[in-house]
């Protein structure tokens, strides 16, 4: 576990998810942001009795979105402690099982082995029981009233990052991402890197730019994403700002120039995909491939029943008379 700022610590959860257990000022009261993925609820407990005390539980869960690394024990944990989840009013038809997320885009430039691993994916949905809207007509998170939240949308409909003013501390779900979140070695070893986050599942790229631009107004001084390293002072400021400055538009995609519409009801419309080559580049790479070991195993059993086979051995011999006779009609 690491300390983002004071009474704010980031779990990690299977290497490279991050959650957040975020104090309210409150002695003992505490929030948990995001819960990592399904299966991890008992890490989570045990995690939260560690920090705080046994037998401890939050006021609430807040979702920065409803993805399934960070939705993907909520409905788990809420029941295990009794406590609502709050999500903005956009991500409640994901996470209540009336839509399913846009299909990510494993055809955008730059998604690394992210968008290759993002075709096996399923869709994204959930059916939370006890999910309630965070109030939109207040940024003051409730039970957390140093924080404002902020609508960051272009990842996921309703995404929100928080931040507390008095020491610029963010936490910026997946608006953006503390480590190289397309490269799958990058995030596992926690490089620190302020990048593009979850490329193949960004539906809106203009979007995700002006989230990221939204962001580095505030000048973070501690950063704490969904993926990647506590990043802190000038690292913080400066890289945030640098992505902000420097966003790179992917060039080709999905989404690239036509972004997916969503409203209060999910998903309104799909630009079409593109070709996606990968599929046909497998067939073709494992066809020939079987094409190899057809014809190692046909050579292999050629030469096998070859070896079985025995030279025929004479069944008489010459006399030795005939022999001398033929061996002198040829001197």
């Amino acid at each position: 576990m690491q300390q983002v700022a004071p009474g704010v610590h980031q779990l990690t959860i299977q290497r490279f998810v991050n959650l957040y257990f975020v104090e309210t000022g409150t002695p003992g009261e505490w929030v948990l942001v995001d819960t990592g993925l399904p299966g991890s609820k008992q890490a989570i407990i045990e995690a939260a009795d560690k920090l705080f005390y046994p037998g401890t539980h939050p006021e609430a869960i807040i979702l920065t979105h409803g993805h399934m690394d960070h939705a993907g024990s909520a409905q788990a944990l809420s029941e295990h402690w009794n406590v609502p989840v709050l999500a903005h009013p956009l991500e409640l038809p994901f996470l209540t099982g009336k839509a399913v997320y846009p299909p990510a885009d494993p055809t955008v430039e730059g998604g690394g082995s992210l968008a290759f691993v993002s075709r096996f994916f399923p869709p994204q949905s959930f059916h939370l029981s006890n999910v309630q809207a965070l109030p939109e007509n207040d940024v003051d998170p409730p039970f957390l009233p140093d924080w404002q939240w902020y609508h960051v949308p272009g990842h996921a409909p309703g995404q929100v990052a928080l931040f507390r003013e008095k020491d610029r501390t963010l936490l910026g779900g997946d608006a953006f991402a503390t480590a190289n979140h397309e490269s799958v070695p990058s995030l596992l070893l926690q490089r620190p890197c302020i990048s593009v986050a979850g490329a193949p599942f960004n539906y809106d790229w203009q979007q995700v730019r002006d989230s990221v631009r939204q962001l580095a107004e505030l000048q973070p001084q501690a950063i704490g994403c969904g993926h990647g390293p506590v990043i802190t002072g000038l690292e913080a400021t400066m890289g945030l700002q640098r992505l902000a400055d420097e966003f790179p538009l992917p060039l080709y995609g999905r989404y690239a120039y036509t972004p997916a519409r969503l409203d209060e009801n999910g998903v309104a419309h799909l630009p079409v995909a593109p070709p996606d080559q990968f599929p046909k580049k497998l067939i073709a790479v494992a066809g020939a491939g079987l094409l190899a070991v057809g014809l190692t195993f046909l050579f292999d059993k050629k030469k096998k029943k070859a070896k079985r086979v025995k030279p025929e051995s004479p069944t008489h011999k010459t006399p030795k008379k005939f022999r001398r006779q033929s061996a002198s009609t040829w001197e």
